[in-house]
């Protein structure tokens, strides 16, 4: 019996993860830790309010319910706005939860990483798969924490043998009630792409990235997996199932456009998202799916697909 410890329980994916753990026969306890109280009485699940970015916080808890496998969840969902706090959450948070771990005797540690940690780099192949280096982007603290913290994790598995480690990167996650910056790019009237680039998008809805936290949490081999429905979609292909047009603008005009609008405060985007838009991470999921063992549900169309069945709200021309 597996008794599991979920950091971000309370967050979008981690209700995802909690929920589906405590469904199963094989877990015995349930432990979901975060900063905010749980929206409503979970059954057959300890809620623990705990902050991950104070030394030392977690490891009570982890004595106290015998916890034998964690998984890492806590995060700063729409990062770009307190790069301060970003890095405490994202950096300082994940190594005070892998050194309690360590500390603790932990057999397993899950981690929700992103493909962000690849970096937005125009020499980045056009399906990348878990072989490629986590160079991140330094014009993005999300993506250079998301590095910084694969580095720690790389070190851990050379130096604590014996802690499991199943890193999972991943891919954009739609699901019911998203709302980030990806999605933002669909609202308007014409959807932005930079000229000469099709810019294409990996989707995984959120089951499926919940069913991979489980399977990891339960069984399943260690390692390193992106996770992303199989498939990509572009900009032209998005724009087209939304009935919109698409606006190509010459990456150093948009960069200029940015800039200016970001010295006036008018968005919060500055030049450095032209790389965002323009070298997008393609993730490649054979590895998910042939050696860890899990197929996810929907392909990257079909993700979207669902995404705008569960938000009749989205914009289409």
């Amino acid at each position: 019996m597996t008794r599991v410890l979920i950091t971000g329980g309370s967050g979008f994916l981690g209700s995802h993860v909690v929920a589906a753990l405590a469904e199963r026969e094989d877990v015995d306890t349930v432990v979901s830790v975060d900063v905010r109280e749980a929206p409503e009485s979970r059954a057959g699940v300890t809620e623990v309010l705990c902050d991950i970015t104070t030394p030392g916080a977690l490891e009570p808890v982890i004595e106290r319910y015998g916890i034998d496998t964690v998984v890492h969840l806590a995060a700063i969902v729409n990062p770009g706005h307190n790069v301060e706090l970003e890095y405490r959450v994202d950096v300082t948070g994940s190594r005070n939860v892998l050194d309690a771990c360590i500390a603790t005797g932990v057999r397993r540690l899950v981690v929700s990483s992103s493909g962000a940690a690849y970096g937005y780099r125009a020499d980045n192949p056009a399906w990348i798969t878990e072989a490629w280096p986590t160079r991140g982007s330094d014009e993005f603290p999300y993506s250079r924490h998301k590095a910084l913290v694969e580095q720690m994790l790389a070190e851990a598995r050379d130096t604590h043998p014996k802690l499991e480690q199943v890193v999972f990167r991943i891919g954009t996650i739609l699901g019911a009630g998203v709302k980030n910056q990806i999605t933002a790019l669909w609202d308007g009237n014409r959807i932005l792409a930079i000229r000469g680039s099709e810019s294409p998008f990996v989707f995984i809805w959120a089951d499926d990235v919940a069913a991979a936290m489980v399977r990891a949490s339960t069984g399943g081999p260690a390692g390193v997996f992106n996770i992303a429905g199989t498939g990509s979609m572009t900009v032209t292909e998005i724009a087209q199932r939304l009935n919109k047009r698409v606006l190509r603008v010459p990456a150093g005009l948009l960069a200029v456009a940015l800039g200016v609008a970001r010295a006036m405060r008018l968005t919060v985007h500055g030049p450095a998202q032209v790389g965002f838009l323009r070298y997008r991470p393609v993730l490649d999921n054979t590895a998910l799916r042939e050696t860890f063992g899990y197929v996810p549900s929907h392909t990257s169309a079909e993700a979207f697909e669902h995404y705008l069945q569960t938000h009749p709200g989205v914009a289409r021309a």
